[in-house]
């Protein structure tokens, strides 16, 4: 009985096996591996991996490569690099940012590579009427990395967070999914430091997503850094990888690493 038991045992990983070299679909985490490795990432980006753990960030949001996502405020880029190739052939990818500079970034990757970027869409965030836009009830997800501080922080008008908040909550479809990637503020701060020091507290992020009608769902602590006390006269700017203080104090702050960042997943009703 034993010595069938076994030979049983082999068959079926012998079956496995097989499974896996006649192309069985990959996985969500095979697809972002495979996105996160593509050779049209920039090696300076590729560099910050170890801090800003992409694939782990992405498939705890639930990213997939069939999805329309929203890239809010994508910057310089760095994790459209990612999205790219990840949403390419069979999903959608829109870049929504202050309009026309904010998108500029993502225009460039595009016109650049059209294999990786050429389905990109732009839309303008925050939106007003005249500009183009992703439209309602559209996006499966919507993520914006180390944003939010800054539209706490606002402009000339003063802080939108909450504008910026109900824009993302219309993008997605019902059951559509919002992630947030942000510098952390310990609770036991002074509220006063969200308008200046780049952090912002979980409290703060959790309170507007649910005044525009999100349900949070889950906290992760893959980003988070312990090292950083938060507590610089120069804001999270004094971290990697702005080194606001240029040269001074740079191994110190090298050692330290980027901010302790939440991670939250929040899901429209």
């Amino acid at each position: 009985m034993r010595q069938t038991l076994t030979v049983l045992g082999l068959l079926t990983t012998a079956i496995a096996v097989a499974s896996v070299a006649a192309g069985e679909p990959r996985t969500q985490r095979h697809a972002l591996q495979d996105a996160v490795s593509a050779a049209t990432r920039t090696p300076a980006n590729v560099a910050r991996d170890k801090y800003r753990h992409p694939v782990e960030t992405l498939s705890f949001f639930g990213v997939k490569p069939g999805d329309t996502v929203v890239e809010v405020w994508p910057g310089g880029g760095w994790y459209t690099e990612i999205l790219g190739p990840l949403t390419a052939g069979k999903g959608t990818l829109w870049a929504a940012a202050p309009w026309p500079n904010g998108v500029k970034g993502a225009q460039a990757l595009q016109a650049k590579d059209a294999k990786a970027y050429g389905h990109l869409k732009f839309a303008a965030f925050p939106w007003a009427e005249g500009q183009p836009k992703v439209p309602d009830g559209s996006a499966d997800i919507v993520l914006t990395f180390r944003n939010v501080h800054n539209w706490r922080m606002g402009n000339k008008d003063g802080d939108y967070s909450p504008k910026a908040f109900a824009q993302m909550f219309a993008m997605l479809k019902p059951g559509g999914v919002l992630g947030i990637e942000d510098h952390r503020l310990p609770e036991s701060a002074s509220a006063e430091r969200e308008k200046s020091s780049g952090y912002i507290k979980v409290s703060t992020v959790r309170q507007l997503a649910e005044q525009a009608g999100f349900k949070f769902v889950a906290a992760s602590e893959v980003n988070a850094n312990p090292k950083d006390t938060t507590e610089w006269e120069n804001g999270v700017w004094t971290l990697p990888p702005t080194y606001r203080l240029k040269d001074v104090d740079r191994a110190r702050y090298e050692a330290i690493g980027e901010s302790d960042r939440m991670t939250l997943k929040f899901r429209k009703p």
